[in-house]
């Protein structure tokens, strides 16, 4: 199949929105993240010990800010787009997904992949992210040692401090991972 100039571009603006997506919680940018969601995204993150749904994209953000925090060091990958226009203002999109998530507060190290699977939706000329999942394919959680120094902590001077963090248990369902 030949792809028009503008499929072309719609599937690069769509990577675009994918990547400003994993750079911005990395680096707690509230300003870009709000321009990333429809107003009515809905999410469901299936972990290895975890479940996170939500809907809205003002909850997401704020879900967002407050599990990259100043007590988190992240980075996200996502890797090998496969993305799928099915029609001039929707596509569907699988990355496969490349983390590390280090919990000061807990002080645990979270290394794992995972298969997001989303849809994508253009308003006002803009491709949004209307519809996010992942499932979990490796999650490996270790303790922080004391071995382990963290030389370089973006987060800790730009995301939000633990007291000004507010409360998102209602939107996490944990369970015992041995089960």
């Amino acid at each position: 199949m030949a792809y028009t100039l503008q499929q072309l571009s719609d599937l690069e603006d769509i990577r675009t929105v994918k990547h400003r997506y994993f750079r911005s919680i990395d680096t707690a940018d509230q300003a870009v993240l709000e321009t990333l969601f429809t107003d009515d995204v809905s999410v469901e993150y299936r972990g290895g010990g975890y479940f996170v749904q939500l809907e809205g994209a003002a909850r997401m953000v704020d879900f967002l800010m407050n599990s990259f925090n100043a007590t988190a060091v992240a980075m996200h990958h996502g890797h090998m787009p496969d993305i799928t226009l099915i029609g001039d203002d929707e596509a569907e999109g699988i990355w496969y997904l490349e983390d590390i998530f280090i919990s000061l507060d807990r002080k645990d190290v979270t290394t794992g992949t995972a298969i997001y699977r989303d849809r994508y939706r253009r308003v006002d000329g803009k491709w949004k992210i209307a519809r996010t999942e992942y499932d979990r394919i490796m999650e490996v959680v270790q303790p922080l040692t004391d071995a382990m120094q963290i030389t370089v902590h973006h987060l800790g001077k730009v995301g939000r401090k633990l007291e000004d963090c507010s409360d998102i248990s209602h939107l996490i369902t944990w369970y015992d991972k041995a089960a």
